[in-house]
């Protein structure tokens, strides 16, 4: 059983589930574009990357159209749809008791910093992050891997095995992977499953309750 010391988690499909929130947010900002040719689909591939990379490159705007349709998704999220989220079940619990045991636990993830500790503090999980990292307004430096960096140098976490990056896409076990440190899969989120275990990450599980044994025995 591993024993890990630091615990990085991402926030959408792993924390939360935010596919209402992302969805309206995402409906209102093509309704804004006037864009109206696409399948309920495109969702699922909006979350993970940054908004930026996923309007340019599932929509083919240019840098102008892609700024203002992220302008609009987030004047629609930042008003309502980062309420239109829960938790998943458990992961209250999980926090709680990996706070308890000692474990220095973290947020690292590519939605907008500010709004991600909005919602940290909505659930009140903020009682139990030590450090969250999120995407700035700019879209800069919103990789995974550049994150999860800037965040363990910020700390003086150095690179190991007891360190580990909790995510369900492959962003977040490439960013774990680039910096040295451990990664758990997991398959409840947003990720494709196979996608995932082409990953090779060193663990993969498929829910919560698998989550909280594999981190606390």
């Amino acid at each position: 059983m591993p024993n890990f010391s630091h615990i990085l988690f991402d926030l959408d499909g792993t924390l939360t589930n935010p596919r209402l929130g992302i969805g309206n947010s995402l409906k209102y900002a093509l309704s804004q574009m006037q864009i109206d040719d696409y399948s309920d689909e495109i969702l699922e591939r909006f979350v993970g990357p940054p908004l930026q990379e996923s309007f340019k490159n599932l929509f083919a705007l240019n840098d102008r159209n892609t700024q203002l349709a992220v302008e609009h998704f987030r004047n629609y999220f930042g008003e309502k749809g980062l309420y239109e989220n829960e938790p998943y079940p458990g992961i209250g619990e999980l926090l709680h008791k990996l706070h308890l045991s000692g474990k220095r636990v973290y947020v690292v993830t590519s939605k907008l910093e500010k709004y991600s500790q909005m919602i940290i503090r909505h659930f009140e999980f903020d009682r139990y992050i030590d450090d969250l990292i999120g995407a700035e307004p700019s879209g800069k430096h919103s990789g995974k891997g550049q994150l999860i960096a800037e965040l363990m140098e910020r700390n003086q976490i150095l690179p190991s095995s007891s360190v580990v990056m909790i995510g369900d896409t492959h962003y977040d076990l490439i960013g774990a992977k680039e910096n040295g440190i451990s990664c758990i899969a997991v398959t409840y989120g947003f990720g494709k499953q196979e996608t995932l275990k082409s990953c090779n990450p060193d663990f993969l599980v498929e829910s919560v309750d698998e989550l909280a044994e594999l981190l606390l025995g």
